[in-house]
């Protein structure tokens, strides 16, 4: 089928699911499909937030297109596998993408490492999830520490992925296995971090108090 055919209401009482469908079952067929799936995505399927009760504009979980482009991942890594031909496709993907377009890939990397298929794609998805990181998009970063960052980015670069979506405001949820990875070093760089915005008189982060042992705000032990 043609990932651009029109649905009827009137046939398809899910519209979007039914779109998302056949554009994974072309993938499966004719992997050069999954360039116009991604960019039709959106329109297809919506860009509201999955969780719009705790995250209203998408950024800490995702949006309903992210999800939808990481299931077209998904669908690519089936039908190629995960090597090397894969890993060119998703980097043109990311490069050639917009912000959204971005963000699927990487959420398509998180769907693989949940699923423990991640295979040969660990060097490239480094290098997408490392550029990434180096955006000013929130977005962008919180997608860059789910499963897959939090799988592979050295402890390095992880601190200071999490102390950037803290600078940007965003809610430390965004980071998969945050307490399984935070660490000392992590706590020192939190309190720095906390000192300086009370140096220039700015509000301290609460989320801050999610990387100490101690609420830096008040100065009490948590339990």
């Amino acid at each position: 089928m043609s990932t651009d055919a029109p649905t009827s209401p009137d046939t398809d009482p899910d519209p979007a699911s039914a779109w998302l469908a056949g554009a994974r079952a072309d993938v499966a067929r004719d992997p050069d499909t999954i360039t116009r799936a991604f960019a039709l995505a959106a329109r297809r399927v919506g860009r509201g937030p999955l969780h719009p009760a705790s995250d209203p504009a998408g950024v800490v979980h995702g949006t309903v297109d992210d999800a939808a482009r990481a299931a077209l991942v998904v669908a690519l890594a089936d039908a190629v596998g995960t090597g090397p031909d894969c890993a060119g496709r998703l980097t043109t993907l990311y490069h050639q993408g917009d912000g959204a377009e971005r963000r699927g890939v990487l959420r398509g990397l998180d769907a693989l490492t949940e699923r423990g298929d991640v295979g040969d794609l660990v060097p490239a998805g480094l290098d997408l999830a490392l550029d990434a990181l180096r955006a000013n998009d929130p977005s962008l970063v919180a997608a860059a520490v789910g499963p897959f960052g939090s799988r592979h980015l050295d402890q390095h670069t992880w601190r200071h992925a999490v102390l950037k979506l803290v600078f940007q405001g965003v809610s430390l949820a965004a980071v998969h296995d945050l307490d399984a990875r935070a660490d000392a070093e992590l706590d020192r760089m939190a309190r720095d971090f906390a000192a300086e915005r009370r140096a220039a008189g700015r509000t301290v982060p609460a989320d801050l108090d999610l990387l100490t042992g101690t609420s830096i705000r008040t100065g009490t032990t948590k339990d």
